[in-house]
């Protein structure tokens, strides 16, 4: 329950703070609201995961990641650039399954966001069910490969910002 305190005090500052007032009926409020989200979202809250990278790791993290994301569009303009100038055949298009793997939800909304913005692919469905996100690629030849370059996208740039 001690666990609790430090979290319902500091929502409870929040809230005094928005309200603009420090009255003792706003505060026994704003101590009720938060104590009753804190013990309803407990277990959302206070999970035995170990600890996202901090906010400044991120922040630094996120110069590569964007970084890559436009060095994705620029592979990805260049390549449909030549399908559609017919300099390249377009030999088999067709849809790759990927392992979420270890992707949070707003991981996986990230993945298909980095993606989609790149020319050549984009997401058709998240499959929760089977764990699978769906894409749509220009060359599906080898889908390992495609697995194999997103996941490598994914752990060397994606997982450091929004895992």
């Amino acid at each position: 329950m001690s666990r609790l305190l430090f979290p319902t005090a500091l929502l409870t500052l929040v809230y005094a703070l928005v309200l603009a007032s420090f009255q003792p009926w706003d505060l026994a409020i704003g101590a009720a609201l938060s104590g009753a989200i804190l013990l309803l979202f407990r277990r959302a809250i206070f999970t035995g995961r170990p600890a996202e990278p901090g906010l400044l790791r991120r922040i630094a993290a996120f110069v590569p990641f964007t970084g890559a994301i436009l060095r994705e569009i620029a592979v990805g303009t260049w390549q449909v650039v030549l399908v559609v100038l017919h300099l390249r055949p377009l030999v088999r298009p067709g849809i790759v399954a990927l392992p979420l793997g270890e992707r949070t939800p707003a991981g996986v909304a990230v993945s298909a966001l980095a993606t989609t913005l790149s020319p050549g692919s984009y997401l058709v469905d998240v499959d929760w069910r089977r764990g699978v996100m769906l894409l749509h690629v220009l060359d599906a030849r080898d889908p390992d490969a495609v697995r194999a370059a997103h996941q490598h996208f994914y752990d060397r740039y994606q997982r450091h910002v929004f895992p």
